[in-house]
């Protein structure tokens, strides 16, 4: 079950087999196999200051430095493939939801409507935005609600090109967080529940609440210490008790994604989320990895894994 429509999808045919992942300190590729097999990962640490995500300036500050990083975890990787999903950060796009009574028939007119609506909080002109959105939950008035994130055009284009001057095509741009609620949904069994995502990368933290396998709250703030965090989980679970109808999580999911976080860092992260939130905080899984394919710590490789598995299972969906 997919999250969001991504900001690009050009692939039509056949989804893609390989994908980047290209965080603020890394990046990071994987290849996939049949039956969802990894069949490679890279990962590559990037320059400190190479790049910089936000979602009103520029982003890519050393174009060089992560261009020779792309091409590298592309030229390592099996096959050295050119034609790639891309995963970016959360911090370079803006996510909210919006809840609309009346649907419009016309896809034309829903744009609009969405267009309209995502202006009167948009940190840029909307008339320079590249506009996902996907539908949520309906509401008891028969509206619905929908998933809607902005980023900047000519932003998507700094990480295209960055692609695209490493030699690769990125035919599918999407955001790491919604990659690896898409890495979580792929393994779960139970979709009735309410589960929580937490996910600290380098300069930022998101969190992410899925009930029923839709996205129902999400929230992107930067972080530079542990306590950032804490605070911002406290704040999204009363957020989700008082305002969702919130009876708790069934699950925790934590993906500590920095290039530089040790296991003994990430075990203290579960612990202090555990304590606060009294359900048990798991990893992040990955599928089956055959012998021989280079060790990247599962919360690194999720999100790069997470938006394959979500293009296979779109391509399958509408075949």
């Amino acid at each position: 079950m997919g999250v969001l429509i991504p900001f690009r999808r050009w692939f039509v045919t056949s989804p893609p087999n390989a994908s980047i992942e290209i965080a603020a300190d890394r990046v990071t590729g994987v290849t996939l196999g049949r039956d969802a097999v990894v069949t490679g990962v890279v990962s590559e640490p990037l320059v400190e200051g190479a790049l910089t995500p936000a979602a009103n300036a520029t982003n890519v500050i050393a174009p060089d430095a992560l261009r020779d990083a792309v091409r590298k975890v592309l030229q390592r990787l099996p096959g050295a493939p050119t034609r790639v999903a891309l995963v970016v950060p959360d911090a370079a796009a803006k996510v909210s939801l919006m809840t609309f009574e009346q649907i419009p028939v016309r896809s034309a007119d829903l744009d609009e409507l969405v267009r309209w609506q995502a202006r009167k909080t948009a940190p840029f002109r909307i008339e320079d935005a590249q506009v996902a959105y996907a539908a949520g939950f309906p509401t008891e008035a028969g509206g619905r609600e929908f998933v809607v994130s902005l980023m900047r055009r000519d932003i998507v284009e700094e990480y295209e090109l960055a692609c695209a001057r490493a030699g690769g095509h990125a035919g599918v741009v999407d955001l790491a967080s919604f990659s690896l609620i898409n890495a979580v949904l792929a393994g779960q069994d139970n979709l009735d529940s309410d589960w929580l995502l937490v996910h600290v990368a380098l300069g930022y933290s998101s969190i992410a609440v899925v009930r029923q396998g839709q996205l129902i709250l999400f929230r992107n703030r930067p972080a530079d210490r542990e306590d950032d965090l804490v605070d911002l989980v406290h704040q999204t679970t009363m957020y989700y008790e008082d305002r969702l109808g919130g009876t708790g999580f069934s699950q925790v999911y934590l993906a500590a994604s920095k290039e530089r976080t040790t296991s003994d860092h990430g075990e203290i992260l579960r612990e202090s989320l555990k304590s606060r939130l009294g359900v048990r905080v798991a990893t992040m899984a990955i599928g089956d990895t055959p012998d021989g394919v280079a060790h990247v710590p599962p919360d690194v490789m999720a999100a790069p894994w997470g938006v394959l598995l979500r293009e296979r299972r779109s391509i399958e969906t509408t075949a």
